[in-house]
């Protein structure tokens, strides 16, 4: 037998004795045998090794796995971080910057110490796609299909950012423009964003804009722009950082930002064909942006009050809307010899945008003149009232030193201020030199144009008439007649018109006093729509009458009609007039009352005389 069968087998009692106990009782010895109680001990042992052997591996396995994912989410981060830092600013901003707009401008406040400030809306979007090269593309392969989702993803999940820059400094080649500052910003981020504009998220902002305060750097950049057709500026910034999440957010998204220093920024824009103006590329045509609709300018016991109605051309696209406050201007003359004068203050209603002009109501008063300034502003009236645009300069305490060009439009055709000149109980008699004089009085309606209510005192006035055999034809004067009556000698008498020539048929004798003829004026009811109008008389004693060159046949005729014609003849009048007027109302510094001299009022009109005259 081997010695495995020496072994004792296992008893298997398959009747009722009583099982042997597996715990130890009553009878069980204290002390037992020394391999018995070893064995028993590796018995319980083995299976709670084998249960922290599997709990070890579990946790180092586990640990491990967050530790390689932790690096690679880190990695990853570092790849992203690392590429958007790489990214330069005129990049990122051609690139991933997705701006429309503005959709409303509110003007809150401006003031020339501190600019303008303005409310903005619109519309902002951030394709971070885009700038990080993450955007889903059809031939991506598995793994930059894997690489694009996992940042995908990181864009999701952190939603936006939040922009917050330093003043932005604005300057053109050589100088300084403005600076313009706003509060931080939130910028929506996305990935593969639509075709259209849906993803982008709609923005209210304040910012403030503080113009250089040479206006001359404005009005320069402004030409400049115009005539290239193109608007090229760059755009700094000091200090800008970007960081995590929304503005308000308290977030682990708020760890994650970047920090940039001396940001710039060139930007290149492309100025449009404005509808109603000539495409840029010439000088920028002042004149033709504003227009005047209708004006009124009335007389108070101390000063003139203005009321108008302008059209001014506006250049922005229509879906801008913008409410404007009330806005301060000054209206100035040219002048060649010194710097413009002021004239008027005017100030317009508060306003909205509307296309393509926006409607102005205006409201001012004239302002004090020196009496220097009378020639200028006589220059003004008569150029105005001989039919010709008369150019006036437009400035705003707003922009200090930038002065508008413009053109003041005349009526059209011109109006007919002097009427119904006619010369009463007119005399032509011989002097003891040989020469010939007039004696008579003059009588003419002066009737201003629409518009001018003023109250008016015509004190004095200076005729210089042809006289025809028969009346005038109704001619219009010479051209040259126009330019005379630009000139202004508010010295003494107004200048001398040169003959015309050729002289017109039937003209036979000038009459031109020495110097101004004291006049009365009355004022008269106004008919229609006309201005004020007043009556005007003055008396001509013993004026020279001097017979035209070549003439002297066309006078004898007429003095022919006088004596031997049972009615006497008819005497048509023709020329031009200055006067010199009072005007109610109107401010003059260092003087006593607002006159002024106004200078190539063309008149005709007829006179009667008999031979009892001769």
């Amino acid at each position: 037998m081997s010695a495995e069968e020496d072994v004792e087998a296992p008893r298997i009692d398959k009747g009722k004795g009583r099982a042997a106990p597996l715990h130890p009782t009553e009878s069980t010895p204290l002390l037992a045998s020394h391999s018995n109680s070893h064995q028993e001990l590796e018995d319980y042992s083995t299976p709670r090794r084998h249960l922290c052997t599997r709990l070890f591996t579990v946790f180092t396995v586990t640990l491990l796995t967050c530790v390689l994912l932790l690096l690679v989410i880190v990695l990853i981060a570092y790849s992203y971080g690392s590429r958007a830092s790489d990214i330069s600013s005129d990049i990122l901003i051609r690139r991933a910057l997705v701006l429309r707009g503005p959709d409303r401008i509110d003007v809150l406040n401006f003031t020339q110490e501190e600019g303008l400030w303005v409310q903005v809306d619109g519309r902002i979007g951030v394709n971070a796609g885009a700038a990080l090269e993450i955007n889903s593309e059809e031939d991506d392969g598995l793994l930059a299909g894997m690489w694009k989702s996992l940042g995908q993803w990181g864009v999701r999940t952190l939603d936006s950012v939040t922009v917050n820059l330093s003043t932005i400094h604005v300057t053109s080649k050589h100088d300084l423009l403005a600076n313009i500052s706003f509060p931080p910003l939130d910028l929506p981020l996305t990935t593969n964003p639509p075709d259209n504009l849906s993803w982008l998220q709609k923005f209210s902002l304040p910012i403030h804009i503080k113009p250089t305060n040479d206006s001359s750097v404005l009005l320069r950049f402004a030409k400049e722009s115009w005539k290239d057709g193109m608007i090229n500026v760059k755009a700094a910034v000091d200090e800008a950082t970007v960081s995590g999440g929304h503005l308000n957010e308290n977030s682990w998204r708020k760890r994650l930002h970047l920090d940039r220093t001396d940001v710039t920024s060139n930007v290149r824009l492309r100025i449009p064909h404005l509808p109603g103006l000539p495409p840029p590329g010439h000088d920028i045509p002042f004149s033709e942006l504003v227009s005047l609709r209708w004006f009124l300018i009335r007389s108070t016991p101390d000063k003139l009050v203005i009321n108008a109605t302008a059209s001014v051309f506006n250049p922005l696209p229509e879906n801008i809307a913008a409410a404007i406050p009330t806005l301060p201007f000054t209206i100035l003359l040219p002048a060649n010899d010194s710097s413009p004068i002021p004239i008027a203050n005017v100030s317009t209603s508060p306003f909205s945008l509307s296309h393509p002009n926006v409607t102005l109501s205006i409201a001012g008063h004239v302002l004090p003149l020196d009496k220097s300034s009378s020639p200028y502003l006589s220059s003004f009236l008569s150029s105005y009232l001989s039919a010709e645009d008369a150019p006036i300069l437009i400035s705003s305490p707003l922009i200090h030193g930038i002065v508008v060009p413009s053109l003041f439009p005349a009526p059209r055709p011109p109006p007919q201020v002097l009427r119904n000149v006619t010369i009463k109980d007119m005399k032509i008699k011989p002097t003891n030199g040989g020469n010939m004089a007039a004696s008579g009085t003059v009588f003419a309606r002066v009737v201003l144009p629409r518009g001018i209510n003023v109250g008016l005192d015509v004190n004095k006035v200076f005729p210089d008439v042809l006289i025809f055999d028969g009346p005038v034809s109704g001619e219009d004067d010479d051209p040259e007649d126009k330019a005379l009556r630009r000139k202004v000698n508010v010295l003494g008498a107004p200048p001398e018109r040169p003959l015309p020539d050729p002289l017109p048929e039937r003209a036979f004798a000038h009459i031109r006093p020495d110097d101004w003829l004291p006049s009365i004026s009355t004022p008269v009811e106004t008919e229609g729509d006309e201005g004020s109008t007043v009556e005007v008389t003055a008396k001509i004693v013993d004026v020279p009458l001097q017979v035209l060159p070549g003439r002297d046949k066309e006078f004898r005729n007429f003095v022919g009609k006088v004596i031997f014609g049972s009615n006497g003849a008819l005497a048509g009048v023709q020329g031009v007039a200055a006067v010199a007027v009072h005007v109610r109302g109107l401010p003059i510094k260092n003087g006593s009352g607002g006159e002024m001299e106004l200078e190539g009022l063309p008149f005709q009109g007829s006179v009667r005389i008999g031979k009892k005259f001769m």
